[in-house]
C-alpha cells in the first residue's frame, strides 16, 4: 500500500471513528426523545382524566339543582291543584334538554318512568327490571342513589345520536315532596377523546422532532466527510445546541397547552349560561302563566349575568396581566396585594423594593408565581396575615411570601396530580429561567421563595 492509500485508508478511519459515535448518539437521542415523549403522554392523560370527569361531575350535579329550582315553585301548590303542578313540572322539565343526547328525565320511586323526552314510550310504564348491556339494573340503581341522599351512577345507555349503547355518567336527587327521582346524565367519549388527542399531539411532536433529528445528523456527516475531525467536532457541539434549543420550545409549547387546556377546564362561563337559561325559560313559563313570581324569578336571572360579566372580566385579565405593561413588576405587585386584601379581608404586609426595567419573561414569571401563591393562600390557607416581600440587589430579584395559615404536606402535595399541578407551574416558570424555588411549610409558618440571578435579569 503506498502513501497515498495509506492517507486514504487513514482518513476513511479518522470519517469513521467520528462519524460512527455520531449516529449512534444521534440514534440514542431519538430513542431517548420517543421514550420521554410516551411517559410524557402518559402522565398529561392521568393528569387530566380525574379533572376532567371532576368537571362533568360538577356539570351534571349544577345541571339537575338547575332544574330543580325551575320547578320548585311548583312544589308549594295546594293539594288540589297537585296533579296539574306536577304535569307543569314535568313539561318545564322536558323542555329544558341542553342537545341531542342531554335531557331530564324523571322516575317514581317504583321505577315507573314519569317523563323521557327521548324514549316517550317508555312513559307510563315500570322500567323497574331494565338492566343495561352489562347485566346492571339501571333504574333500580338510580332510585337507589336518590333515596341515599344523591349521587352519581354509571350505566350503559343508547345514545340517540349514534343509535349505539354508550358508557354514560348520571346524576340523580330526589324529590321528596314528590317521591320523584330527578336526573340527567352525559356520555363520557370525551375522555377518550381527549386521550386520542394527546397521543396524536405527542405522536406529530415525535415524528416532526425524529425529522429534525435525522436532517441535523445528515448534515453533519457531511460536514465531517468535508472537513474531518476538527469541523465535525465543531457540528456536533452545534448540534447539540440545537437540539438543547427544540428541547426548550417543545417544553414551551407543552406549558402552552397545559395553560390553554387548564383555562377550559375551569372555565365555568358555559355552566353559568345554561342557569340563565333555564332561570331565563322559568320566568317566562311564570309569566305566560301569570304567576307573580316572574319578576324574582328574573331578578336571579340578572344577579347570574352580574357573576357572569366578573367572571369573563376575571379571565380576561388572568390571561395577561397587564398590570405589568401598564405600572411595572414593583407597582403590580403591590396593587395585586392591595386589591387581594380588600377582597379576601386578609391582612397584608407587602413590601416591595424598586425594580430597574428587566425582561418581560422575568417580570411575568415573577407576577405569576405571587398570583399563584395568594390564590392558593386565599382558598386553602385559612390564613389571617400574609407578608409579601420583593427584593432587587446583586443577587438578583428575590420574591417571599409568608402566611401564618394552617400549613399543608409539600412533598404529598406535589404527588397528587390535581392540587401539585398549581406548586409544579411556579416551580417551572422559576426554574426555565435559570433561577431557584423553595416552599417549606408547617403549621403556622408557609414560606415561598423564588429568586433569579442578575444574569437572567441583564439577558435580552
Amino acid at each position: 500500500m503506498g502513501e497515498h492509500g495509506f492517507r486514504l485508508h487513514l482518513r476513511a478511519m479518522v470519517l469513521l471513528l467520528a462519524a460512527v459515535p455520531l449516529v449512534l448518539a444521534i440514534a440514542a437521542v431519538v430513542w431517548v426523545v420517543r421514550q420521554q415523549s410516551d411517559q410524557l403522554a402518559q402522565a398529561q392523560i392521568s393528569a387530566m382524566q380525574p379533572i376532567l370527569l371532576q368537571a362533568r361531575k360538577d356539570e351534571l350535579q349544577h345541571f339537575v339543582q338547575s332544574g330543580r329550582r325551575a320547578v320548585a315553585h311548583l312544589y308549594e301548590q295546594r293539594a288540589g291543584n297537585q296533579v296539574q303542578a306536577q304535569q307543569q313540572a314535568l313539561e318545564l322539565l322536558r323542555r329544558m334538554d341542553f342537545g341531542n343526547d342531554n335531557y331530564f328525565f324523571v322516575y317514581d320511586l317504583q321505577g315507573n318512568s314519569l317523563m323521557h323526552p327521548r324514549l316517550p314510550d317508555f312513559e307510563g310504564h315500570s322500567q323497574w327490571t331494565l338492566r343495561d348491556s352489562a347485566g346492571a339494573p339501571i333504574i333500580q340503581q338510580l332510585v337507589r342513589q336518590a333515596q341515599a341522599g344523591g349521587g352519581f351512577v354509571d350505566y350503559m345507555w343508547n345514545r340517540p345520536s349514534t343509535g349505539r349503547d354508550e358508557h354514560k355518567l348520571g346524576y340523580v336527587e330526589l324529590v321528596p315532596e314528590w317521591g320523584w327521582v330527578m336526573g340527567t346524565g352525559l356520555y363520557l367519549d370525551h375522555l377518550q377523546e381527549t386521550q386520542a388527542l394527546i397521543t396524536r399531539s405527542t405522536a406529530a411532536a415525535v415524528r416532526k422532532t425524529r425529522q429534525q433529528i435525522l436532517w441535523i445528523a445528515s448534515a453533519a456527516l457531511l460536514l465531517v466527510a468535508a472537513g474531518g475531525l476538527a469541523l465535525n467536532w465543531y457540528e456536533q457541539r452545534a448540534a447539540d445546541a440545537k437540539l438543547r434549543a427544540m428541547a426548550q420550545k417543545v417544553v414551551h409549547s407543552q406549558e402552552d397547552e397545559r395553560s390553554r387546556v387548564a383555562r377550559e377546564l375551569h372555565d365555568g362561563i358555559s355552566q353559568q349560561l345554561v342557569s340563565v337559561k333555564f332561570v331565563a325559560e322559568s320566568a317566562l313559563l311564570q309569566l305566560e302563566r301569570g304567576n307573580a313570581d316572574a319578576a324574582g324569578t328574573l331578578r336571579q336571572g340578572i344577579g347570574l349575568l352580574q357573576g357572569l360579566v366578573r367572571d369573563v372580566r376575571r379571565i380576561s385579565h388572568d390571561l395577561r396581566p397587564t398590570l405589568l405593561d401598564d405600572v411595572g413588576l414593583a407597582s403590580a405587585l403591590a396593587q395585586t396585594a392591595r386589591e387581594f386584601g380588600e377582597r379576601s379581608g386578609i391582612q397584608v404586609e407587602a413590601q416591595v423594593a424598586e425594580v430597574p426595567p428587566i425582561p418581560e419573561a422575568a417580570a411575568t414569571a415573577m407576577f405569576r408565581v405571587a398570583q399563584e401563591a395568594l390564590g392558593n393562600i386565599e382558598k386553602h390557607a385559612g390564613a389571617r396575615h400574609v407578608q409579601l416581600q420583593l427584593s432587587y440587589g446583586a443577587a438578583g430579584l428575590g420574591l417571599q411570601l409568608r402566611d401564618d395559615g394552617a400549613g399543608f404536606d409539600v412533598q404529598a402535595t406535589l404527588r397528587q396530580a390535581r392540587s401539585g399541578l398549581g406548586l409544579t407551574n411556579m416551580r417551572e416558570r422559576i426554574e426555565m429561567l435559570g433561577g431557584t424555588f423553595s416552599l417549606a411549610s408547617a403549621p403556622g409558618a408557609t414560606v415561598l421563595t423564588a429568586q433569579l440571578p442578575a444574569a437572567v435579569l441583564k439577558s435580552g
